[in-house]
């Protein structure tokens, strides 16, 4: 039976792929694969952007190779920035807590 750590690396394996199979290359994400999967699962932090071409600087910054597209391990640096932040906003809410018991 697999781990929990292993059901989410399975998880992001199983979302890249869907979005990526769309169009062009299976291996990567165009610009607008990109755009869909962050509308649809990544809506929170899309909506918490005030730059209404956050999806382009996103695809720009991620993009380390420039070849129009975003692979594997570039839209894993996505993943992991964001669940960086994620985590710190979390050790803040657990400071918080602590600090009004």
């Amino acid at each position: 039976m697999p781990s929990e750590l292993e059901n989410a690396m399975e998880s992001l394996i199983k979302v890249f792929h869907r979005y990526a199979s769309k169009e062009g290359s299976s291996n990567s994400l165009s610009r607008r694969e990109l755009k869909e999967l962050m509308e649809n699962e990544l809506t929170s932090f899309l909506k918490s952007q005030k730059n209404p071409a956050a999806v382009d600087s996103i695809m720009k910054n991620l993009d380390t190779n420039g070849d129009g597209e975003v692979n594997f391990e570039e839209f894993v640096s996505l993943v992991v920035g964001l669940s960086i932040a994620c985590e710190q906003c979390y050790q803040m809410h657990l400071m918080k807590q602590h600090a009004t018991k």
